[in-house]
């Protein structure tokens, strides 16, 4: 795909994801920048198009998965109260499921090795 006029921006990425994603441009012949393009280009047109239809509920799924929102906060605004209907809009959204922060995932890991007492400080020496 030719792309006439293009703007450079510099960003970060997880190392697995960058590996798992050159090895799916190489299976389809093309580049990382290339798969990029076409999912920010996917999203970002979805996105308009609701808006411009007054239509938040992708902008509510967007948030969710990247961790602006929590579950119990997408369902209430999206009206549904089940997880499984939550995970299928994420599917049919073509959205990631979201992940926890780094930051929240040690707090968690810290909070579980403080429950367990002798266990947990023998698991920090591990």
């Amino acid at each position: 795909m030719f792309v006439a006029n293009t703007d450079n921006f510099t960003g970060s990425i997880d190392p697995d994801l960058l590996r798992r994603a050159k090895i799916v441009a190489a299976k389809l012949d093309t580049s990382v920048n290339a798969l990029f393009r076409a999912e920010m280009g996917y999203l970002v047109d979805t996105f308009e198009a609701a808006e411009a239809r007054g239509n938040r509920n992708y902008a509510v799924l967007v948030e969710f998965a990247i961790g602006g929102v929590d579950s119990a906060e997408a369902m209430e605004t999206l009206g549904i109260d089940a997880e499984e209907d939550l995970f299928l809009l994420m599917a049919q959204a073509r959205l990631p499921m979201p992940r926890l922060s780094d930051d929240r995932t040690e707090a968690m890991i810290e909070e579980l090795l403080r429950r367990h007492g002798d266990e947990g400080d023998a698991l920090r020496r591990a």
